[in-house]
């Protein structure tokens, strides 16, 4: 019998298959979630995502300039605030020596390059660890609004280069917007996390945090009356146009993997850059496998990045990107 095409030919050694390969993963695709806490000199492990740690701020400057030598270009900032600073509507999140507007201010001085993404949302700012003013029970999503352009223009004038607004009120990315026209931050961009999920797999970065709802029976118990529902699809179309519309620069999309059909739904509709993050959860997932060694830890990094590329992915937020710019400059 003759089989005229093989596709097993293109397969033959590792020197062809490089030559057809159709997805490469670089250290410019990768952005370092990070976590900053009070302090001096200190880091703290956090148990459910090994090798992560919550650090001061002269720590986290010194991980900026290691993750910048390895190729990693971008940072994503959140911060560990102490209880006593923390309110209903996150008045501590706009101050301008605040933690997060401090350690914006130490990175862009001491790593230039370093492109400073801070996350804009209330939760690690609010008594109910909610993403949102709670008025009558409920999120306010309008008061929210004003309250998220305060933060935005406060981290905008400490340096940051791109906001990453997480909170998901309908309306902010106009609001923010706006409000960066205004106090004459024209060249700040916006990466909106447009199809952000109330998924299950946020756990260990809550933990990290302190930011998950708070048990009260007064106030919601999760965060899905503003997160999407993990049942839908064509809605996380919409909050993307609608994002667009409204002059997002980026659009994020959250989590990562097991979403991957969301990702290659948006990459066929829109233009626009992508970003993917690669959560908390999964990271934690992969690494108790290792642990387990039930995986190979290179490989399992390697590849499931390499597949948030192939799904649409133009950067990936993700708690393994030091250890996968290692790997590929290796």
């Amino acid at each position: 019998m003759i089989i005229y095409s093989r596709n097993r030919r293109l397969r033959t050694n590792a020197s062809i298959r490089a030559l057809v390969q159709q997805t490469v993963l670089t250290t410019n695709d990768l952005v370092m979630p990070i976590f900053v806490m009070e302090g001096e000199n200190k880091q703290e492990p956090i148990p459910s995502m090994p090798g992560i740690f919550r650090r001061t701020l002269d720590l986290t400057v010194k991980e900026c300039h290691e993750l910048y030598k390895l190729g990693v270009k971008g940072v994503n900032l959140y911060m560990k605030v102490s209880e006593n600073l923390k309110d209903n509507k996150g008045t501590e999140s706009w101050n301008e020596n605040g933690l997060m507007q401090n350690t914006i201010k130490a990175i862009k001085d001491a790593v230039p390059g370093m492109v400073v993404m801070p996350d804009v949302a209330l939760d690690p700012y609010s008594i109910y660890g909610h993403d949102g003013i709670i008025a009558n029970g409920k999120i306010d999503n309008d008061s929210t609004l004003e309250a998220l352009v305060k933060m935005s223009v406060s981290l905008a004038a400490a340096g940051a280069d791109i906001l990453a607004p997480s909170d998901m009120m309908d309306g902010r990315v106009t609001a923010i917007r706006n409000g960066l026209e205004e106090g004459g931050f024209t060249d700040v961009g916006i990466l909106s996390y447009a199809a952000k999920y109330a998924s299950s797999f946020y756990g260990p970065f809550r933990s990290a945090l302190d930011s998950a709802p708070k048990e009260n029976t007064d106030i919601p118990k999760d965060k899905k009356t503003y997160q999407m529902d993990f049942h839908n699809s064509r809605e996380a179309m919409d909050e993307v146009l609608k994002d667009v519309a409204e002059g997002a620069d980026i659009i994020m999309i959250k989590p990562g993997m097991p979403y991957l059909d969301i990702v290659a739904k948006v990459r066929e509709s829109i233009d626009l850059p992508i970003a993917v993050y690669n959560v908390s959860g999964e990271y934690a997932m992969l690494k108790a496998a290792v642990q387990n060694g039930w995986l190979d830890n290179d490989q399992a990094i390697i590849e499931s990045l390499t597949c948030i590329k192939r799904a649409g992915a133009d950067m990936i937020f993700t708690y393994a990107a030091k250890e996968a710019a290692i790997l590929l400059n290796q």
